[in-house]
């Protein structure tokens, strides 16, 4: 078997942002899926580890802290993740972008996002559902969610704050109305962080 095709049981368990005991359960139980080697040791693939994360919506994050200049947009309107991108990298944020809930989950284990901008209503798993399930792991808690929506209710918004996000902003928003929330949400960033 090719070894970059398969994790260790610590490995499968920084992938996911648990410790080794809660991957250990997750084997015993049958949740994930694994082989043994001749030396008895378990080994996960990596499709395994991934239909694992999909199926269960588990939101993974490698335990090295989220950068405050990383903002992550999510909105399935590609050119609302436009404007916003150039909004924000003109303040020297660094971005990137996900389309719903799912792809998401994926973006904030590799981006390491200090901020998640996101819409409420999307394909598949809402906004609603991707605030409530950052805010319930201990991994990505402390990532700061504002909320953008088209969609302003009160309703929507007593919903919103009450799965856990930090802020609530309606379209259309300005570049400066932007900037003011996201440097509210990072006490101590600091504006000379950007060049001139």
């Amino acid at each position: 078997m090719e070894e970059m095709e398969y994790y260790t049981i610590p490995k499968a368990a920084k992938v996911c942002g648990v410790g080794r005991t809660t991957m250990w359960r997750w084997v015993k139980s049958g949740n994930v899926k694994t082989a043994v080697t001749l030396g008895g040791q378990h080994r996960i693939s990596k499709a395994n580890l991934e239909s694992f994360i999909a199926e269960n919506q588990v939101y993974p994050l490698p335990s090295n802290i989220s950068s405050k200049e990383k903002i992550l947009i999510v909105d399935d309107d590609v050119q609302i993740q436009e404007v916003f991108t150039r909004m924000l990298s003109a303040h020297g944020y660094e971005t990137d972008a996900a389309s719903d809930g799912f792809d998401a989950g994926i973006k904030i284990m590799a981006f390491k996002p200090g901020v998640i901008l996101l819409d409420l209503h999307m394909p598949g798993m809402d906004g609603f559902e991707v605030c409530k399930k950052v805010k319930e792991n201990p991994t990505t808690a402390h990532i700061k969610i504002l909320i953008i929506t088209g969609y302003d209710s009160e309703e929507n918004r007593g919903q919103a704050m009450g799965a856990g996000a930090d802020d609530f902003l309606t379209k259309p928003v300005s570049g400066a109305t932007l900037i003011e929330h996201v440097e509210n949400l990072l006490p101590g960033l600091g504006k000379s962080m950007g060049g001139g």
